[in-house]
């Protein structure tokens, strides 16, 4: 039998019984559906925490921390470190060194610190965070209201958007100020920043010891930014930004500060953390490599996301799986209708092998009646499953929109689902036409024809 003869006789058969055949079809259609709308959940979030991770200007740093703080990122590196009374110290020295390191655009300390600002007569007790002159092409500072620093050692300020709402008395709630909403007001006037600085006071052969003065400084608003305070780089909650230059000159006193034993003893500037930015998140891997090397403790947002992608790649199985029932239960479906139409159409198989049809040509009219309600559901189950997934990324916005968050995009419908939930409907339904098939194909003409 022709290839063509087949598929038209199965078209043939498929319109006699319509209603039980659509019905098969649609649930094809729901159990594609839900697959569909599973798995592009699963692939909306994983897209949206790497679009906050990269807009963060995270990926092309690696932070190095020194051993003699008795800190580590992970079990791995305490065990196959050198110890901490064998470690370097994470000083200027070592700062230069991993500056020189192949791939490494520039090493910079991590500097914070919790300090009074008093705009006009009233004091703000915050966080402040100093960014290299190379963060504003950073990604996150495409939308700022305002401008970046003039310069490295500019005595400038971009702030936050809910601290400067704070500063203009106005409520900041869950979202619901926006860089826009509080710039105008801000931009070109002045902040006062109140700090102790560590001066020297008596520098001898074997000691060197520091008084602490009071200091204040005049910092010009020149942004208001969207970020959250813990979406930049080597500034995690801090809601006001200055040049890293300007603030490493001023020699303040942190008040997290753990170097302060050693430098009294010797002088040395120690530092806790430093951000090495690299140059493209291909060579991270390859410096942490070398910074550790040189007996440093190392993170990077690549180790962070390596545990991301795993419990993405077991909810996507797991959503996979619940996905998948439904279609399951749409191949009983295919099983029961083909079963019914071998019930019904028995004589009709009898008459075509009495005219000379082979077990294979029977099998095959059982096949292409399968696939095609396995095509057609898996065609009608992806633009089913697009449907709800707008429908879940549109109620999920409306009720964000209700608690003063701002619209996400959490599903998403890529190219490959589609092709691959239309051809494992298909391969299922094939799979479910096996059974009734073979039964087809082993009738008896004899007794087909017989059959009343």
């Amino acid at each position: 039998m022709k290839l063509s003869d087949s598929l038209d006789l199965a078209a043939s058969n498929l319109r006699q019984s319509m209603l039980r055949n659509s019905l098969t079809t649609i649930g094809v259609a729901v159990g594609v559906a839900s697959l569909v709308a599973m798995l592009s959940l699963g692939v909306g979030l994983q897209r949206l925490a790497s679009r906050r991770l990269k807009t963060s200007g995270l990926f092309d740093t690696v932070v190095v921390s020194s051993r003699r703080d008795l800190r580590s990122f992970n079990r791995e590196q305490e065990i196959k470190g050198p110890s901490p009374l064998d470690s370097p110290d994470l000083d200027e020295a070592a700062r230069h060194r991993i500056e020189k390191l192949p791939g490494v655009l520039e090493a910079y300390p991590d500097q914070r610190l919790v300090t009074e600002l008093r705009f006009g007569t009233k004091p703000h007790l915050t966080m402040v965070a100093g960014l290299p002159f190379s963060a504003k092409d950073n990604d996150g500072f495409e939308g700022m209201q305002g401008r970046f620093f003039f310069s490295p050692t500019a005595p400038e300020a971009v702030l936050q958007k809910n601290f400067a709402a704070e500063l203009l008395d106005r409520p900041s709630g869950k979202g619901e100020v926006t860089a826009a909403d509080v710039a105008g007001p801000l931009l070109g006037r002045q902040l006062v920043m109140r700090f102790a600085e560590r001066t020297a006071a008596n520098a001898g052969a074997e000691s060197v010891s520091y008084s602490v003065v009071s200091r204040e400084l005049p910092l010009t608003i020149v942004g208001v930014t969207d970020l959250d305070p813990d979406s930049l780089r080597g500034a995690g909650r801090a809601r006001v930004f200055v040049p890293e230059a300007l603030l490493e000159s001023l020699h303040t006193v942190e008040s997290f500060d753990s170097r302060d034993a050693s430098r009294a003893t010797s002088g040395r500037l120690l530092y806790t953390t430093l951000i090495a930015r690299v140059a493209g998140t291909g060579k991270v891997d390859g410096v942490e490599q070398a910074i550790r090397k040189m007996g440093f403790n190392t993170f990077s947002i690549l180790d962070a996301t390596k545990s991301l992608r795993r419990f993405f790649t077991i909810l996507d199985l797991f959503l996979g799986i619940f996905g998948s029932l439904a279609l399951t239960v749409a191949s009983i479906g295919i099983i029961n209708t083909l079963v019914m139409a071998i019930l019904e159409r028995r004589r009709e198989i009898g008459i075509m092998k009495a005219l000379g049809a082979s077990d294979q040509d029977v099998r095959g009219l059982f096949f292409a009646e399968a696939g095609a309600m396995g095509l057609l559901g898996g065609v009608l189950g992806v633009g089913l499953g697009w449907l709800i997934g707008r429908a879940i990324n549109l109620g999920t916005n409306i009720y964000l929109a209700r608690q003063g968050f701002p619209a996400e995009r959490i599903w998403t419908m890529p190219g490959w689902l589609v092709g691959f939930s239309v051809v494992f409907a298909f391969l299922v339904s094939l799979m479910s036409g096996l059974y009734p098939a073979a039964r087809a194909a082993r009738l008896d003409p004899v007794q087909a024809l017989r059959y009343e």
